[in-house]
């Protein structure tokens, strides 16, 4: 299983708002583009589709340009990456057929789904940036 580039293109740029919450200043999507790497007109498809989702929002003006919706610890990765890729847990999934083969192969599936988005409920957006953080304090030390 990956991560879709859409779905971490979208952590990424909420990773750069996070630190920005608790001061209520917004980014403007050229900053965050620029800081991770992000095409422009792409980050602002993803910023509207997690704005409609209320994971962010936008505030006009010079000043303006995008912050948080919520508090970084409230928004887990699964409301990021469900947001982003449509996806809700299924309650009765397809099979392709109903032999026993095809039984266990979907309920082995089914394990692997339920592990994921147990990983994604998990993380929130905070511990995303206490992991970044401590990431570059290792890298800082090691340069040292």
């Amino acid at each position: 299983m990956d991560l879709s580039s859409k779905s971490e293109y979208a952590l990424l740029a909420l990773l750069e708002l996070s630190p920005h919450y608790a001061s209520g200043e917004p980014l403007q999507i050229r900053q965050i583009a620029s800081q991770q790497n992000i095409p422009d007109r792409y980050l602002e498809q993803l910023l509207a589709t997690l704005r409609r989702a209320g994971l962010v929002k936008s505030q006009r003006g010079a000043r303006g340009g995008y912050l948080l919706a919520r508090d970084p610890w409230k928004i887990t990765l699964y409301d990021v990456v469900s947001c982003i890729e449509g996806f809700e847990p299924q309650a009765d999934p397809t099979q392709v057929s109903n032999t026993p083969e095809a039984q266990v192969i979907q309920g082995v599936w089914g394990e692997v789904r339920q592990a994921a988005e147990g990983v994604l409920h998990k993380y929130t957006l905070q511990d995303m940036v206490e992991k970044r953080n401590a990431q570059q304090q290792v890298d800082i030390m090691y340069y040292i």
